[in-house]
C-alpha cells in the first residue's frame, strides 16, 4: 500500500510528526496542503507552519488555498489524482466534494478517544476536565464535525503533571505511529461507527477563559494552568497588572481565607487560598517581562506580601 497517491493536509507540529514519518517510511506524498502563512514574532512577518517548512524541505508540492469550496481548489486537488488524503489539524473544512475526491477517501488523525471530544481542542479539554486517558482515533472523515467511522485507535495515560505541551506532543508521535499501523496494514481497513453515547465536544479556547476564577478548586485551578500552557497561558490581576501563571502545583488544605488571598510566601511559590484547597504558584511572568520564580518577583516586589488578594483590583 505504499504506493498510494497520498495528498498530506495539516499545518502545525502535531501535523508535521505525522508527515515525518510518512515520509521516512517511503510513502508517496504527492502534494502537502496547509493554511496560509500567518503573520509572526515582533516584526509581524509572514511566516510558514511546521508542515509547510517540513515539506519545502523535501521538495514537496505545497498547496495553500483560503478554502477548499471554490471550484478551482476543488479542480487543483483533483489534479494530483490522490488515492487517499490525510489530515491532520489542517484548520479547514473539508466539503463533501472534496472528501469525494480520493479514491479511499479521506483519514483524520484526531488526538482524542472519540466519541469523547470532538472538535477543535480535545487535548487541552481532556485536561481541563480531569481525564485520565486519552489517545488518538485514525477516522474515516464525513461530513459532520469528527463524526465519521473510527479505523484505529491508540491510548495514553494523562499524567498528573501532564502540560498540554507535552500531552501534544505525546499525542503526536502516537498519531504518527497509529497512522503508519493504518497504512502498512496487509488488507484494505475496517471502520467501526462512533458509540451514540459519551459524546462531548471541545470547543476551541479563548483569551477570555484564560483569567483565573480563584473561587474554583485548587485542582481546578491547577488543570487550568496544566491545560493553557502554552497558549493562552492562565494570568490573574495583581494589582492593576496582569500577571501570567506557568506553573503551580496544589494541596487540599483547609483555610478560611477569601479565595485569591496569599496566604504565605516559600522557596516552593506562593501559597493562594482557593474555592477549596491551597494553589502554589511557582512560575509566573509580568507583562512584557520573562518567565520567572514567583519567589524571585516577590523578592523584587515588596508590595507583595501575605493578605495580597489576586483577582482584585487594589
Amino acid at each position: 500500500m505504499n504506493r498510494q497517491r497520498i495528498v498530506f493536509a495539516g499545518t502545525p507540529e502535531f501535523a508535521a510528526v505525522a508527515l515525518r514519518a510518512l515520509l521516512q517510511a517511503g510513502h508517496q506524498v504527492v502534494a502537502v496542503y496547509c493554511q496560509p502563512d500567518r503573520p509572526a514574532g515582533r516584526g509581524r512577518h509572514l511566516q510558514p507552519g511546521p508542515v509547510k517548512q517540513l515539506a519545502l524541505h523535501y521538495d514537496l508540492p505545497v498547496c495553500q488555498p483560503v478554502s477548499l469550496r471554490t471550484p478551482e481548489a476543488l479542480a487543483e486537488l483533483a489534479a494530483w489524482k490522490p488515492d487517499l488524503m490525510i489530515v491532520a489539524a489542517y484548520g479547514l473544512l473539508l466539503p463533501p466534494t472534496v472528501l469525494d475526491v480520493p479514491v479511499h477517501g479521506c483519514l483524520n488523525i484526531h488526538a482524542s478517544l472519540l466519541p469523547r471530544w470532538r472538535g477543535a481542542a480535545p487535548i487541552q479539554r481532556a485536561l481541563l476536565a480531569g481525564d485520565q486517558t486519552t489517545g488518538i482515533c485514525i477516522m474515516q472523515m464525513d461530513a459532520g464535525l469528527d463524526t465519521g467511522h473510527v479505523i484505529h485507535t491508540l491510548s495514553c495515560p494523562i499524567h498528573n503533571d501532564d502540560t498540554s505541551a507535552v500531552l501534544h506532543d505525546r499525542l503526536a508521535q502516537l498519531g504518527a505511529e497509529a497512522l503508519l499501523q493504518v497504512l502498512d496494514a496487509a488488507t484494505m481497513w475496517t471502520s467501526q461507527p462512533q458509540s451514540g453515547e459519551g459524546i462531548t465536544y471541545a470547543h476551541k479556547l479563548t483569551k477570555e477563559e484564560a483569567l483565573i476564577d480563584w473561587s474554583e478548586s485548587a485542582q481546578q485551578i491547577d488543570r487550568r494552568l496544566r491545560a493553557y500552557q502554552p497558549w493562552p497561558v492562565a494570568q490573574t490581576l495583581l494589582g492593576h497588572e496582569v500577571l501570567r501563571l506557568h506553573a503551580g502545583s496544589w494541596r487540599m488544605e483547609a483555610t478560611q481565607a477569601v479565595p485569591g488571598t496569599l496566604l504565605k510566601l516559600s522557596r516552593d511559590g506562593w501559597h493562594v487560598a482557593t474555592g477549596e484547597g491551597i494553589m502554589i504558584i511557582s512560575r509566573v511572568q509580568r507583562p512584557g517581562g520573562k518567565v520567572m520564580d514567583s519567589s524571585e518577583l516577590a523578592r523584587a516586589r515588596p508590595d507583595i506580601q501575605p493578605g495580597l488578594r489576586l483577582g482584585a483590583l487594589v
